[in-house]
């Protein structure tokens, strides 16, 4: 069936219900739901209808001629095709347009934007941005518009952590082109399908840095962990530390700012600083660098010297080096695990019609960059 043929059913559907779903329009269509999905954006740019989540609704541009009619669509759809260079053979759809949605374009994401948008240039595909800033209805509100303009698959780094997967709904599931996650997990029995996901181990990451203390003769260690998504998993890899690594580990129970400072900031530093000397802790594993950073700068002026009276590992890399005493941190493998995700994307929608590509769980391990803020124990030297 020809492009103008199938815009006339799609827009006949629509005068008759009102409403369309991709998955139903491919079916009786006979063809995929990216063929679908780029009809209707088609449609949608000639004002002939509005893309939402999934489908279409009406808009005033279906005319009262009807399909096919003298004020009917059947016309502008043949000149919109032709202005948006649209052949009937398909040849413009040589070029893949890829939406990648994550919740924020700054500082972590920033890495990971940039991975994605390499490997997207060496494949000749287009990316589109949608950021969400953690927040879970603007992140819907993204991920409309991103669909609504026809994209062949998704990128998707959601504002709900690994730790909230039920909150999901079926909204996950309801999207009908490939999908792959990144830095995220979600998987059966929270969603109805497995997806593919490309994440960092961010749990082998926190033992690595616990580990990397205790090489350093540092039996007591205190933990601050900010109120983050990556806190799920660094949760994980601190209690499988405490097990293997026979340390004693002290976790404060109030957890820093996902992002910033707030006006308590400074008060829960100054307090972990207190509850460490309580422990007998000379070691901090502190998530993020900038709170690891304003720790140091804390610790400083109640005349502690860093690493000698304190060492410090930071989580993130992303200004650790540039701390008053350079942070010793674990690098989450970001620009790689963005082009990672891209790749098995395009990977999947580039494969061989009609052979389904096995869905691949794949996990990126972090680096341990060692800085001046990590200094051996005078006990530790001496051995």
């Amino acid at each position: 069936m020809l492009a103008p043929e199938r815009h006339e059913l799609i827009l006949r559907n629509l005068r008759r219900h009102g409403r369309l779903r991709v998955a139903e329009l491919a079916a009786e269509l006979g063809v995929s739901a990216i063929t679908v999905r780029r009809d209707l954006a088609e449609l949608d740019s000639a004002g002939l209808l509005r893309r939402v989540h999934g489908g279409a609704v009406g808009t005033s541009g279906i005319g009262p001629g009807g399909p096919g009619g003298p004020s009917g669509p059947s016309g502008m759809v043949q000149s919109v095709m032709a202005k948006n260079g649209m052949a009937e053979n398909g040849m413009a759809e040589s070029q893949l347009t890829i939406g990648i949605v994550v919740p924020s374009s700054t500082f972590y994401y920033t890495d990971v934007i940039r991975g994605a948008e390499a490997m997207a240039d060496r494949y000749g595909a287009r990316l589109v941005l949608g950021v969400s800033g953690y927040d879970v209805a603007v992140e819907q509100e993204r991920l409309e518009k991103v669909l609504g303009i026809g994209v062949t698959g998704l990128l998707l780094s959601t504002a709900l952590g690994d730790g909230r997967a039920g909150e999901l709904g079926r909204w996950l599931d309801d999207i009908d082109i490939p999908v792959v996650l990144m830095e995220r997990a979600f998987g059966f029995p929270h969603v109805e399908h497995e997806y593919d996901h490309v994440r960092t181990d961010h749990a082998y990451g926190a033992m690595l840095a616990l580990r990397h203390l205790v090489s350093l003769g540092h039996r007591r260690i205190g933990i601050n962990l900010n109120a983050s998504v990556t806190a799920h998993w660094l949760r994980q890899g601190i209690a499988e530390a405490a097990g293997s690594l026979g340390v004693d580990l002290f976790v404060s129970p109030v957890e820093l700012p996902a992002r910033g400072e707030d006006e308590t900031t400074l008060a829960q530093l100054d307090a972990f600083l207190a509850e460490c000397k309580a422990h007998g802790a000379r070691a901090v594993l502190v998530h993020s660098d900038e709170h690891a950073a304003r720790l140091v700068e804390r610790a400083m002026e109640r005349g502690l010297r860093i690493p000698d009276d304190l060492a410090v590992v930071a989580y993130n890399d992303e200004t650790a080096a540039l701390a008053v005493v350079p942070l010793t941190a674990m690098c989450p493998p970001k620009l790689m695990l963005g082009g990672t995700a891209c790749e098995l994307l395009l990977r999947k929608l580039r494969g061989a019609p009609g052979r389904a590509a096995a869905t691949q769980h794949l996990s990126l391990l972090p680096e341990l960059r060692v800085r001046a803020s990590c200094g051996a124990l005078e006990t530790a030297v001496r051995r």
